[in-house]
């Protein structure tokens, strides 16, 4: 059964603040306000007038096929039904992908996917996983995860099964970013780790209710969070700043499985267009040429020695944001009273001359 999403979070009303309450106390408020209200308005609340269905993939899934008029194409094992878009069955060597015909030029968007990863695999016996993409090619398979190699542009694996025996500092299933200008390749033998922008691992398979990925991309940030209970609690699995990517590109999803296999299932692939306000520079830029890359503090490659799979270039946010203004304004009390005592020290001193 399926249901309209509200990933956002609301805040149970605050009890009214007393008139005599101290001006620090006020200030604390308002910084604990500030810290929830930027952590809960990450995912959109769904809201249909900003969805862009030339984007979307909803039951009964319409418009998909290979007629001209069509805006999802799908390739190899792909198995269209009334209830799920199924990428690979529970059989060994399979690929299949689905891919939207209809390019976006949206500069801020949000991807909402309601997927479900299944098989009669027990413990590590399934395999491989899917990937959600955005690139400038569409339909051009290949070994990662189903689609090709040296990709151009942002693409997210859900990956299920470890071949890096090597890499134990970290389970699987494991969701990971990467952004490719072409030139990279995906390494399946390390697990993408030297090519990974940040991720986390998550428990996605075999759950008795469907799972939920995020996938969100605004003033140059990208996003990823999760709900694997459905219970509409979203949790952060990738925050990264940095992050250019042009528009133009296709939205797609692909999966594959080798000797393992598991069924690989899209319920719904839900795009909304975020309203978010851009400076004339920004506007007068031409989008469609922007190359895909990431600034960071340091390469791809030093990422194989951080085992949580996040760069130091990422944005602070959530409790770093509040604890770093908690530190600000401590500090700022701190040098007021040595201030002020110094300042009347010195006007008692005065005081003596007279």
């Amino acid at each position: 059964m399926t249901r309209e999403r509200s990933p956002a979070l609301w805040l149970h009303p605050q009890p009214s603040v007393s008139r005599k309450m101290p001006v620090c106390h006020k200030i604390l408020l308002l910084l604990w306000l500030l810290h929830f209200s930027s952590v809960y308005s990450d995912i959109t609340d769904g809201n249909a007038e900003h969805l862009k269905r030339e984007h979307s993939l909803i039951k009964p899934y319409q418009g998909v096929g290979s007629s001209p008029s069509s805006q999802w194409d799908f390739w190899g094992s792909t198995l269209v039904t009334s209830q799920y878009v199924r990428l690979t069955p529970d059989e060994r060597s399979k690929q299949g992908s689905i891919w939207n015909t209809v390019p976006c030029y949206l500069k801020d968007w949000e991807m909402h996917v309601q997927f479900k990863i299944h098989g009669s695999g027990k413990k590590n016996l399934h395999g491989d996983g899917f990937a959600m993409w955005y690139t400038k090619e569409r339909l051009h398979p290949g070994p990662v995860f189903g689609n090709q190699d040296h990709f151009v542009g942002l693409a997210i694996f859900v990956d299920t099964f470890r071949n890096d025996l090597q890499g134990m500092d970290r389970s699987f299933p494991y969701i990971s970013a990467m952004v490719n200008n072409g030139s990279l390749p995906y390494e399946h033998g390390k697990d993408g780790r030297s090519t990974e922008l940040g991720g986390c691992s998550v428990e996605v398979r075999n759950k008795e209710h469907d799972t939920y990925l995020a996938i969100r991309y605004s003033k140059g940030r990208l996003t990823i969070m999760v709900d694997v209970d459905d219970q509409n609690d979203w949790k952060e699995c990738v925050d990264i700043g940095g992050v250019r990517l042009p528009t133009g590109y296709y939205f797609g999803a692909s999966a594959a499985t080798g000797d393992l296999s598991d069924n690989h299932d899209i319920i719904s692939m839900k795009m909304y267009q975020l309203m978010v306000e851009h400076t004339l520079e920004e506007d007068s830029q031409d989008w469609t040429k922007i190359e895909p890359s990431v600034s960071l503090l340091k390469s791809p490659k030093d990422n194989i020695d951080d085992p949580t799979g996040n760069f130091r270039s990422s944005p602070l946010t959530g409790w770093k944001v509040f604890l770093l203004l908690l530190c600000a304004l401590l500090g700022i009390v701190v040098c007021a009273v040595v201030g002020a005592v110094v300042f009347q020290k010195r006007q008692e001193r005065n005081k003596r001359f007279y």
